[in-house]
């Protein structure tokens, strides 16, 4: 049989190819999304700076406790960078084998020229000289910072400023600017992504956020001690402390802290849309291939004439079947490495994740991408070889209208019936148990459900809709609409096969899209609301100090101002059931300015008591913690550090888009910069924003690297940080589109190739070519009709329960635009890959395409 096997796709090579292609790209769907999970599960990064043995730095990961002393923890990512004490480098001296501890820290750390920021190609750090000799930067020109006052620049940053050795520059950092002797200039030995620039020990205790702390250690090892010993004897000697062990690849994690948070996100998306591929992928090729073996129906019936059994059959198309699934695993490596890098760097270039951050695609992908290939295979070939088992000798003679009867069998029911029950499941818990975001995590999979719920049933439901609309379409298209009304009842089941694509694109492509959108939208609505600010001043150079918020509230014009943080953090006591491992939104507002800047409503107590160590949770958080005005809770925050708060306001707040409040002065002092990066502001009564903008300015214009905006500036800043993760998703969906999208013309142009006889018997009584094309208009109108009406179903039924939780109105919320562009696309496509192969077949001659066998 593997012999006939071959025999057959040689004969048929229109059914192979599209087979074929439908594999190839879903295999390299698959190698591209397990080369991002495996970019995101090592997280290779290579030290720029840090370049020793072994490096020592905060550990970002915290256990939260359970309930009780038998309950396991809960393992989260702490998202502020967790610092080391300084005197930690003396601990890790005295371990057998260190040669030396060389402790670092870093600062944003920005060179004037005049008031403008001077930028080398990326942003610039300032650190202790000390660190230096670990890349290491080579002075080749002048000397170290030996005192308070001098500085060092790289090469690069010294070309960008054009300062010279001896002269005066102009720095920020730390919140303020000063000036600095230019002391020396340092070349660094490989080729950093950050620009840098050295200060005295005196200068560093004075600049960093955090005094007496270390942002990591760099070890250095004694001759014939290797990193895989040496870390081991430090995670030894370092048992008990917050700090984690670096060696190999990992090492430059420690000057990227903020690449675990990327490498999550690579992680996530890559399980979730290499799932939905494999999905998609297994029903386009099960319903490309039950079209092909449709198509063969008389072969099928010729063979069991003559004496095949039906195993025999059976194995013959599992064979050919399996064939092609070796070939489009072989084939899809190629494409699949290179879509792999480009999806990567198109999320680089996004910020979606970080660029330091190494793209590996090793042997465990491909792996994964030949099995996924292989089993999409043997499960279409299994469908399909059991159909054609099925196989009626006398079919040889009536293969028009004998697959249409019975299509609707007990397993193609009762998986339709899984996916219902499945999808339905999926819309009750995202209405009763989701709230906010997270409610996406069940409604994107419900999309899927119901789309391939709806294709299972696709030739009943075509079959019905078509009686419906044979009317209408015969009175608008006349004999070439009841000749399409005729093909379409007895080919029901091709016709079936070519909606499905139809269907999967529109689902899939309005399901994702307006899923972002609506949950862009609700999150502006909610951020709006709860805004009262009509400016706000951001900095560009690492933070504002404490000076320039009483200057703002000194300014004509101004009613209230409230330095702005943003974190994460968790609550560590009492124990919170409802409390997830992506942890609290933190937001910091000053005291004496929330209340004027923001439009959080107040249930209990007051924000104006936000002074100290005191914070304002959600009326639901209390009610679920236990706790009211006066109580305490104890937080874990976003730098590790844990604090016990008195809570002295409760406010209500939107469920999914709950906020805590913290002092602004606190929370800042326990994030990466150490210090708060916006104001906000309100408008005095009689002030309009835009003289509130412009007294602002002058404030700005006396400190460096401050920026006033308006309060639509601060909602678009905050749609852009909402799009910026959204469109990682777009692209991803988009993805999968393409890929149904390309079933779509495959399936199409099958199914139209084939039916070069039937056109010929009609050219041959009497039909011209025009009425053949008007004809196969009409069924690509139906086909595109159908397909986009259930997959519009499909969306609506996953959208609606997803917006009912995030906007409390059951419509999704997005341009019409989209939708309008999916559809257009939609009924585009099905049009050109149907008219073009008819247009090709009906260049034969009338008896000459008669007389085909096809």
């Amino acid at each position: 049989m593997l012999r006939l096997a071959l025999r057959t796709l040689r004969l048929r090579k229109g059914g192979f190819v599209a087979t074929l292609v439908a594999m190839l790209v879903g295999s390299a769907i698959v190698l591209a999304c397990g080369g991002l999970m495996e970019t995101g599960v090592r997280t290779a990064v290579a030290p720029q700076r840090l370049d020793a043995p072994v490096v020592v730095t905060g550990d970002q990961r915290l256990e939260i406790p359970g309930e009780d002393a038998d309950s396991e923890s809960m393992p989260v990512h702490l998202s502020e960078r967790v610092r080391l004490d300084a005197a930690l480098a003396r601990t890790i001296e005295n371990v057998p084998g260190v040669a030396g501890a060389v402790g670092d820290v870093s600062f944003p750390a920005t060179v004037l020229r005049g008031q403008e920021p001077v930028r080398a190609g990326g942003e610039t750090f300032g650190h202790g000289w000390d660190s230096a000799s670990l890349m290491p930067y080579t002075l080749i020109e002048g000397s170290r910072p030996a005192s308070a006052g001098e500085v060092v620049f790289d090469s690069a940053l010294a070309r960008a400023s054009g300062a010279a050795i001896g002269s005066e520059v102009r720095v920020a950092a730390g919140g303020g600017t000063g000036s600095y002797r230019l002391t020396g200039i340092a070349e660094p030995a490989g080729d950093p992504t950050r620009s840098a620039m050295f200060f005295s020990d005196a200068d560093v205790r004075r600049l960093a956020s955090q005094p007496g702390k270390v942002d990591a250690i760099a070890v250095l090892a004694e001759p014939g001690t290797g990193p895989e010993e040496l870390q081991q004897r430090l995670e030894n000697a370092l048992e008990g402390t917050p700090a984690t062990v670096l060696a190999g690849e990992d090492r430059g994690r420690a000057e990227f802290p903020d690449t675990q948070t990327g490498s999550v996100a690579l992680i996530i998306l890559a399980g979730v849309f290499g799932g939905m591929a494999i999905a998609v992928a297994l029903f386009v090729v099960v319903s490309t291939l039950s079209l092909s073996t449709q198509q063969r129906q008389r072969e099928l019936a010729l063979l069991r004439a003559i004496g095949t059994t039906p195993g025999q059959l059976r194995r013959m198309v599992l064979g050919e079947t399996m064939l092609i699934a070796v070939l489009a695993a072989a084939l899809g490596w190629l494409p699949g490495s290179y879509l792999g890098e480009a999806i990567y760097a198109w999320m680089v270039d996004n910020g979606s994740v970080p660029g330091v951050i190494e793209f590996h695609q090793g042997w465990l992908p491909v792996v994964v991408a030949v099995g996924a290939t292989l089993l999409i295979g043997l499960v279409a070939g299994l469908a399909s070889a059991g159909s054609a088992a099925r196989t009626r000798p006398t079919m040889v003679v009536g293969e028009a209208a004998a697959p249409a009867r019975h299509w609707l069998t007990p397993t193609r029911k009762w998986f339709a019936v899984a996916c219902f029950a499945g999808a339905v499941a999926l819309a009750t818990v995202t209405i009763t148990v989701m709230t906010g975001p997270i409610a996406a995590a069940t409604s994107g999979p419900a999309v899927l459900l119901w789309t391939i719920g709806l294709a299972l049933l696709a030739p009943g439901i075509a079959r019905r809709v078509t009686a419906m609309l044979s009317g209408p379409v015969r009175r608008a298209a006349g004999l070439a609409g009841h000749l399409a009304i005729l093909n379409a009842r007895a080919r029901m089941l091709a016709m079936a096969a070519a909606i499905t694509p139809i269907m999967l694109a529109t689902g899939i492509a309005t399901g994702n899209i307006f899923l972002q959108t609506t949950q862009i939208h609700a999150a502006e609505t909610n951020y709006t609301e709860n805004l009262s600010a009509d400016a706000v001043l951001t900095s560009t150079t690492g933070g504002l100090g404490p000076g320039v918020l009483e200057e703002v509230r000194r300014t004509p014009g101004v009613a209230g101002a409230s330095e702005f943080v943003n974190s994460i953090g968790f609550v560590e006591q009492p124990y919170f059931s409802a409390q997830g491992d992506s942890g609290w939104q933190l937001q910091g507002v000053s005291a004496d300015g929330a209340e004027q800047t923001t439009a959080i409503p107040v249930a209990e107590g007051s924000l104006g008591d936000l002074v100290g160590n005191t914070i304002a949770i959600p009326v639901a958080h209390a009610r679920d913690l236990g706790r009211g005005i006066g109580d305490t809770v104890t937080m874990r925050l976003g730098d590790r550090a844990e604090v016990e708060l008195r809570i002295v306001a409760l406010v209500e707040a939107k469920p999914g888009y709950e906020a805590m409040f913290l002092p602004a002065r606190l929370l800042a002092a326990h994030t990466t910069t150490g210090l708060p990066r916006q104001i906000l502001v309100s408008a005095a009564p009689g002030t309009d924003a835009g003289r509130l903008t412009s007294n602002l300015a002058g404030v700005a214009a006396e400190h460096v690297g401050i920026e006033v905006g308006d309060r639509a500036a601060l909602t678009s800043s905050f749609v852009a940080e909402q799009e910026a993760g959204a469109w990682v998703n777009y692209m991803m969906a988009g993805m999968i589109i393409l890929y149904t999208a390309i079933s779509v013309v495959n399936t199409l142009v099958l199914a139209t190739g084939r039916r070069k006889r039937e056109f010929g018997l009609q050219r041959l009584t009497g039909a011209t070519r025009g009425q053949v094309m008007k004809m196969m208009s009409v069924e690509a109108f139906l086909v595109a009709a159908i397909g986009i009406v259930l997959g519009s179903v499909a969306a609506l039924a996953s959208l609606m329960p997803f917006s009912v939780v995030v906007s409390d109105w059951p419509l999704p919320s997005g341009p019409l635009w989209i939708y309008l562009a999916v559809i257009g696309a939609a009924a585009a496509i099905t049009y050109l890959a149907t008219l073009y192969p008819a247009w090709q077949v009906l260049r034969s001659r009338p008896a000459e395409a008669a007389s085909t066998g096809e």
